[in-house]
């Protein structure tokens, strides 16, 4: 069980939105991140849009899909046009639901084909997401000719990662790292605690 409670777990999400739009989003003029339905994976979403709209003076929407509304959402993106999707799966809802759900809306953008690039959050990526996404064929092929980035952090020396995603053959995915930002002491020591139940030892030293 995660040593943190709640509303740290909240405040995390904030945290990591703030560096994910300073930091992976500096180049973009308009996004969109669509977001399952609860509590967490709002607050993540909110903080990333919050921030970036206040640093890049861009535009942001937010869209929430349930299983029974994947295929309007993503025609709603779509219309909206941005620049690039963030995929925020993750949060207080069952990973195998959120799983799926995930691989609902990857087939669905995958179907339509749109010209904008598709982000990744870490939980969903680490939960073996797209390996499931990937064995479909329409997805596949989406992920091998268009551009996909995922957000990961290293643990142990407190950084955000982000990489680009390649798909090879028989789905192998390698990932090739774009830009590593350290995070603050007090974010690493939530992200181990939240992640791996571990009080990191340079912020008790």
């Amino acid at each position: 069980m995660a040593k943190t409670t709640f509303a740290e777990e909240v405040y995390l999400r904030a945290l990591t939105g703030k560096v994910v739009a300073e930091h992976v989003l500096d180049d973009y003029t308009k996004m969109a991140i669509i977001s399952v339905k609860n509590t967490i994976c709002s607050a993540i979403s909110a903080a990333t849009e919050a921030v970036f709209v206040s640093l890049n003076e861009g535009r942001a929407a937010h869209y929430v899909v349930e299983d029974f509304n994947v295929e309007q959402i993503i025609d709603e993106v779509i219309e909206f046009d941005p620049d690039g999707v963030i995929l925020m799966f993750g949060g207080e809802t069952p990973i195998e639901e959120t799983k799926k759900l995930f691989v609902k809306t990857m087939r669905a953008i995958a179907q339509k084909n749109p010209e904008f690039d598709v982000i990744l959050h870490v939980r969903i990526f680490a939960a073996g997401g797209l390996q499931e996404a990937l064995k479909d064929e329409t997805v596949q092929n989406y992920a091998e000719e268009n551009e996909m980035g995922v957000y990961t952090v290293d643990l142990d020396k407190g950084l955000l990662i982000f990489s680009s995603i390649h798909v090879e053959d028989e789905n192998e995915v390698h990932l090739h790292k774009i830009l590593e930002v350290p995070v603050t002491a007090e974010h690493a020591d939530l992200l181990n605690r939240s992640l791996r139940d571990k009080t990191i030892a340079w912020i008790d030293a």
